[in-house]
């Protein structure tokens, strides 16, 4: 009866440190999460667009079609499977360009986008106008 006893001590000990580093990756998460966002509420705002429009799917991609300078129907391009993807790298090298970046820059976005908006939102590049105006 003792093993029975010692064998669910260490089972709940266990529990205990895997819920503890659970707990631990989701703070973690959730901080990355709330970095990427205020990353591109700030990069939304450089461009006199608003922040919030980040945090809502869709129209945060519209808002991306504005801050661009290409026109709204390119919205309904993203809901076209593999044309999507071709439009989506035009678009974010059209963001880079809108902000005075180069190509290099624009790589960066396609391939680490939350990473380089929060470069955009929190750096000092400035909106310069739509590049594909």
């Amino acid at each position: 009866m003792d093993h029975v006893l010692m064998l669910a001590q260490r089972s709940a000990a266990g529990s205990a440190v895997a819920a503890g580093v659970g707990l631990v990756f989701l703070v973690l998460y959730l901080s990355i999460i709330v970095l990427v966002i205020a990353g591109m509420w700030k990069t939304f705002a450089k461009a006199g667009q608003p922040g919030w429009g980040c945090i809502i799917p869709i129209y945060n991609t519209y808002l991306m079609t504005k801050i661009a300078g290409r026109p709204w129907w390119w919205l309904l391009l993203f809901f076209i499977p593999f044309v999507n993807i071709i439009f989506a790298i035009i678009l974010m090298v059209d963001i880079a360009k809108s902000f005075g970046k180069g190509v290099g820059f624009a790589v960066g976005m396609i391939l680490l986008s939350p990473i380089f908006f929060c470069i955009l939102g929190f750096g000092s590049a400035e909106y310069q106008g739509p590049a594909a105006a």
